[in-house]
């Protein structure tokens, strides 16, 4: 299992806040860009690069059941497809919907198809791994993000979005005290 928590918290390798989230990305198969940080500042998230044809692929159950249990209490886990690990995602959109929806009846959002790994990578991939000191090695690699928009922990493939350190970690940023918002301008 691997797992960067603890060396993240120590360490003190987190993100500013609104860098982070601030980019745009379209949802699957759709047109109008989604802005993340009005989108999903001052959620917990869980950052998820998926793929449709992988060993792995059968964790999209669990994301799923992730997301409706604590979506009422200000999370959301935020799939990007990817077809960098051995082209293990389908080319086309629409197909890599009706997949994750009709196979793993997945309603968490879901982001155009992007690189996470090397200099192709989208910047949010290349913060986070900047952030981590861990780019995705394999699909189903996890980023928790917490309502301030720092990076708390970096799961890897092969820890299970219902392992135990991950629920831990997940219930520990959902009772952080929430982000105070700037004070009103007085004018």
């Amino acid at each position: 299992m691997v797992c960067s928590i603890g060396f993240l918290l120590a360490a003190g390798m987190v993100m500013a806040g609104s860098g982070l989230l601030d980019r745009s990305y379209r949802p699957l198969a759709g047109k109008a860009p989604v802005n993340l940080q009005q989108a999903h500042g001052g959620k917990v998230l869980l950052v998820v690069n998926t793929a449709s044809k992988c060993g792995f692929t059968p964790q999209f159950e669990a994301l799923e059941a992730l997301h409706a249990k604590y979506k009422g209490e200000g999370f959301s886990v935020l799939g990007f497809p990817s077809g960098d690990f051995m082209n293990q995602e389908y080319a086309d959109e629409k197909q890599i919907q009706k997949f994750c929806t009709l196979t793993y009846g997945v309603k968490f959002p879901m982001f155009e198809k992007v690189h996470v790994k090397g200099d192709e990578a989208t910047p949010l991939y290349r913060d986070l791994a900047k952030a981590t000191g861990e780019a995705p090695s394999w699909n189903f690699h996890k980023y928790l993000i917490g309502r301030d928009g720092q990076v708390l922990a970096s799961f890897g493939t092969r820890t299970k979005p219902d392992d135990k350190v991950v629920i831990d970690a997940i219930e520990r940023a959902l009772k952080a005290p929430r982000p105070a918002k700037p004070a009103a301008k007085s004018g």
